[in-house]
């Protein structure tokens, strides 16, 4: 199966932001109820694309999957300082795992960090539970950055994203 990276395309935009969802949604990633705002911030991709980067991984006309690449700063970027580029929101259809799709976005990512004048680093969030995202990112050289992790939801205490980032 041959992958290609490409920008979303406004028609793409339902699709990615269910593929989003449900990601975080059924992989057990929110467990604060389908209504919460989160859950429509991730299927707004139109938002997304409006502010950042919106990129998605297809394979035969299919999307599989898609990340939000943010280049330096801007209403998207959760921890990203100066100098650093940000990768938001990555989720790949749960039938599509395991063929490349997400590995083939966050190398996407860095070279689009790359090509950005200043950017010296690429960061992202994640959540403990994701394993196989941490591998991902561990097996492309990203590193823990414990002192940058986070919680989004101050109200609850029991949400803390992890850090990652890689020195570009």
């Amino acid at each position: 199966m041959d992958i290609v990276i490409r920008a979303a395309e406004p028609g793409e935009y339902g699709i990615l932001g269910e593929i989003t969802a449900e990601a975080y949604l059924r992989d057990g990633l929110l467990d604060f109820g389908e209504s919460d705002a989160y859950l429509e911030e991730l299927r707004d991709v139109a938002k997304r694309a409006a502010a950042a980067e919106v990129l998605v991984a297809a394979a035969d006309g299919k999307v599989l999957g898609g990340v939000t690449f943010v280049p330096s700063g801007g209403p998207m970027a959760d921890i990203a300082g100066p100098g650093e580029a940000e990768i938001r929101m990555l989720a790949v259809a749960r039938e599509a795992r395991g063929r490349g799709a997400g590995e083939a976005l966050v190398r996407a990512c860095v070279e689009r960090a790359r090509a950005v004048p200043g950017c010296v680093r690429l960061v992202l969030s994640t959540q403990p539970t994701m394993h196989a995202a941490h591998r991902l990112y561990e097996r492309l050289r990203f590193v823990r950055v414990p002192e940058r992790d986070w919680n989004p939801l101050p109200d609850l205490d029991d949400i803390t994203l992890l850090a990652y980032a890689l020195t570009l």
